[in-house]
């Protein structure tokens, strides 16, 4: 079956995807448009990002690790060689026992806990992230108020939460010891903050739920990029689920009338952006699965990945200026304050979620949970902000999350079966 029928489907759509915009005065100067910040951040994340990489190859070419010492030698050690454990260091992880308290009643309590978690931390998360980045603040009856545009400083915001949570959980629950080089966390932390990044500013060009259906998708341009640069082959029901995913974003994009200031601008800004999420937060995942050879816990990998986000986003914010502005913003408006805190509260807390799910009842479960909450998310942002959906848009929505279910249990069919199958990253919020 030619995969190329679907991609043709797919740009069919593309002339809808500035859809739902909720659409503002055009940028004052060139300085506000998207792709020059995205440029100037770059730019903000290269001037530490290069000097790094230079250090990385000046202690390798120096064979520090043989010939350093002082009261540097740890810290260099850590960051570019990492610290590998022997065998007789490292210590076992224990495999969960089986206790008096694994019962049916106990396995369906914990699995409500998590449901209920990470249905509350991530809808919560796409109202407010929705909120933040469509509507103004501090409106009055004779004043429009303003929106708050800069979305690094909203990454910077979830990020610093994000290390505080990963840190006090690794203080205070045993974890394995740490061997990896810590300069390799810089490269998933790069893509990680680009992703969400563009994640934050398509919502300025496209509605939110086109951007879930948009995430949900995914999975259409892995096939073709693995069917194309590794010549990977599918089973019939991955083609068949494809089709129906492509098949129903189509239908709700298609049926989705175009806003009165929509544009072949932001039509191509939108999915530009979108694009931009989807590559970037494939490239954090493949490389999350290579760090993950060293042996580390899930709460490790987030540490590391969030310190360096954190790093790469204080630079350029405060070479730009912008951190200063950000924080007056913050107060101007106390209320974007409050949501900002609780946004980045929900994506800390989220991700914990995240592990705990995976760790305790499988990527599969966890798929499920996730798939209704995208669900659940669309049909929250229509009734809050006033969304419209058609008959045939609703519909399309449907085939997206069946064929996703679907996707789940053909999955599960075939390994039971003992076939081995392309692993996908579980995680889409």
């Amino acid at each position: 079956m030619d995969t190329r029928w679907w991609a043709v489907v797919v740009l069919a759509a593309l002339p809808s995807l500035g859809a739902g915009r909720d659409p503002e005065a055009p940028p004052e100067s060139w300085t506000q448009l998207w792709l020059f910040r995205f440029l100037v951040n770059a730019l903000g994340y290269a001037s530490f990002m290069v000097p790094g990489y230079l250090l990385v190859q000046y202690f390798r070419r120096k064979n520090y690790l043989e010939t350093g010492r002082g009261i540097c030698f740890p810290l260099v050690k850590a960051c570019v060689f990492g610290n590998e454990p022997k065998a007789s260091d490292e210590v076992p992880l224990v495999p969960r026992t089986e206790t008096a308290e694994t019962t049916p009643t106990w396995q369906a309590l914990k699995l409500l806990f998590c449901a209920v978690g990470l249905q509350v931390s991530y809808l919560t998360w796409g109202v407010l992230q929705e909120r933040v980045m469509t509507r103004s603040y501090g409106a009055t009856a004779t004043s429009p108020g303003e929106r708050f545009t800069d979305s690094q400083f909203l990454v910077l915001m979830n990020r610093v939460l994000a290390l505080i949570v990963a840190g006090l959980t690794c203080v205070l629950f045993k974890q394995p010891r740490h061997g990896a080089p810590m300069y390799q966390y810089s490269f998933a932390s790069l893509s990680n903050v680009f992703s969400s990044w563009c994640q934050y500013e398509a919502l300025k060009f496209v509605s939110f739920p086109t951007q879930v259906l948009a995430k949900a998708s995914k999975v259409i341009p892995v096939m073709l990029m693995g069917k194309l640069v590794s010549r990977r082959s599918y089973e019939h029901w991955e083609y068949l689920t494809a089709g129906l995913i492509s098949l129903g974003v189509s239908m709700f994009l298609l049926s989705s009338g175009p806003e009165p200031r929509s544009s072949p601008a932001t039509t191509l800004s939108g999915l530009l952006l979108l694009g931009g999420y989807i590559a970037f937060d494939s490239f954090t995942s493949n490389w999350q699965d290579a760090l993950f050879a060293h042996k580390m816990s899930s709460v490790q990998m987030m540490f590391g990945v969030n310190f360096f986000s954190c790093v790469f986003t204080v630079v350029s914010l405060l070479e730009q200026g912008a951190l200063l502005e950000g924080t007056r913003f913050m107060g101007r408006h106390s209320e974007f304050a409050a949501h900002a805190l609780l946004l980045s509260i929900c994506s800390a807390f989220g991700q914990l979620f995240i592990f705990y799910t995976i760790g305790q009842f499988g990527a599969a479960v966890f798929t499920i949970i996730m798939t209704l909450r995208q669900a659940i998310a669309i049909l929250l942002s229509c009734l809050l902000y006033g969304h419209t959906v058609t008959v045939v848009g609703g519909l399309g929505v449907a085939v997206v999350f069946a064929a996703l279910l679907l996707r789940v249990y053909a999955r599960g069919r075939v390994k039971q079966r003992g076939k081995k199958v392309v692993l996908e990253s579980p995680v889409q919020v």
